[in-house]
């Protein structure tokens, strides 16, 4: 009999293994997934050449295909010459651009803004980045960045005092998303912990509000933030409009992240309370240091999805008067001096959306397969 070691070892075979393996099993595995994938290329085929042909070759940026400067939207190509093959007129967007991107802020006193841009993306470093050098440290920037943003956007500490009117297109947008999530994410912790009390009156005052805020959809809490909210205040204090939408929009996706908390906490097994307590921590030891850690682990993928949704259901702002993204680009269509060009707006602003929650979900898969929480990690 041979010797298993004589035998020689044989490489599996090509159609198993790289690209051609990957397309057989999970592209061509039957005729269903076969007949499907060839439909969505075949579809693809004929969507992303004209797509690209419209929006790049064919496109007007800021002349038309005379080589005349695009002033309003008479000078588009489609507009001008109709009877020819034209596409978009990116004119709208480039013009409009410092609106879109800061609202009606003073432009002596934009760099405010991109400062808070730049300090935003070094606020989410270190949480981005496990191993970033100085992590502690700019952990501590994370927490008092709110602070930092709100004194450079509003002013105030020697800088002038721009009121939120002023503000609007991305500006509002990522005011609304990212402090909205940022809050909401520890008050949602709180609320989880409190509707599963011991004590009756925490956690009945907890599933109330829980059950409350998610039994009324969000442009009913935003009326009531702009609206009826001030009625409820103290006689000579009114809060400013944005700050009433940034308290809807924070209760409203604290709500739900609480419930998508809750979920990681009742898959913790009893077990692990149980040790926790046999080695003496006390309820937040034991919360903060064994139990929330593998919650929040567990809850990633949801989390990311909720917090994508409130990123997107910002746009909602618009039907109150605030003006964020998608409010600039509705203006700017209300303007006769580039009326009709409406599919420009909305590409570029579903554009962006896109780029922010892409990367969102980009991150969440990152940190699934880092920590091992995606359903086929067993497979590593």
């Amino acid at each position: 009999m041979e010797n298993n070691s004589d035998i020689e070892t044989r490489k599996p075979p090509v159609a198993t293994t790289g690209i051609l393996g990957w397309c057989r099993q999970h592209l061509f595995s039957n005729w269903v997934n076969s007949f499907i994938t060839l439909l969505v290329i075949y579809f693809l085929y004929q969507l992303i050449p004209w797509f690209l042909d419209w929006s790049v070759f064919s496109a007007d940026f800021w002349t038309n295909y005379k080589g005349e400067l695009i002033v309003d939207r008479t000078f588009c190509s489609r507009v001008a010459d109709p009877e020819g093959d034209h596409g978009a007129c990116w004119a709208i967007i480039i013009v409009r651009f410092y609106q879109f991107m800061y609202g009606f802020y003073p432009s002596e006193q934009v760099w405010r803004v991109n400062l808070t841009y730049f300090l935003l993306v070094v606020a989410l470093l270190p949480l981005l980045i496990e191993k970033i050098p100085g992590r502690k440290h700019l952990i501590k920037f994370t927490i008092v960045f709110p602070i930092v943003a709100f004194i450079l956007l509003y002013g105030g500490f020697g800088f002038q005092v721009i009121p939120t009117n002023k503000w609007g297109g991305l500006l509002v947008t990522l005011v609304l998303g990212v402090f909205g999530i940022a809050i909401a994410f520890p008050l949602g912790i709180l609320l989880a912990l409190g509707r599963r009390s011991q004590l009756p009156v925490i956690s009945m005052f907890c599933t109330l509000f829980i059950e409350f805020i998610r039994g009324v959809p969000l442009i009913t809490l935003l009326f009531f933030g702009m609206v009826m909210l001030p009625l409820f205040l103290p006689e000579g204090l009114n809060l400013d409009g944005l700050v009433r939408v940034l308290v809807a929009v924070t209760l409203f996706q604290a709500a739900y992240m609480a419930e998508v908390i809750r979920g990681g906490l009742q898959a913790i097994p009893r077990g692990q309370y149980e040790a926790a307590q046999s080695v003496g921590l006390s309820y937040w030891q034991m919360n903060r240091k064994i139990i929330l850690p593998q919650a929040i682990r567990i809850s990633i993928p949801s989390i990311v999805n909720t917090s994508i949704g409130l990123f997107k259901d910002t746009t909602l702002v618009i039907i109150i008067g605030l003006l964020d993204l998608l409010g600039i680009g509705r203006g700017a269509l209300a303007d006769a001096t580039w009326m009709g060009l409406s599919n420009e707006v909305y590409v570029f602003v579903a554009l962006v959306f896109f780029i922010f929650t892409f990367s969102m979900s980009r991150y969440s898969l990152y940190l699934e397969k880092k920590l091992k929480t995606g359903i086929n990690m067993g497979a590593d």
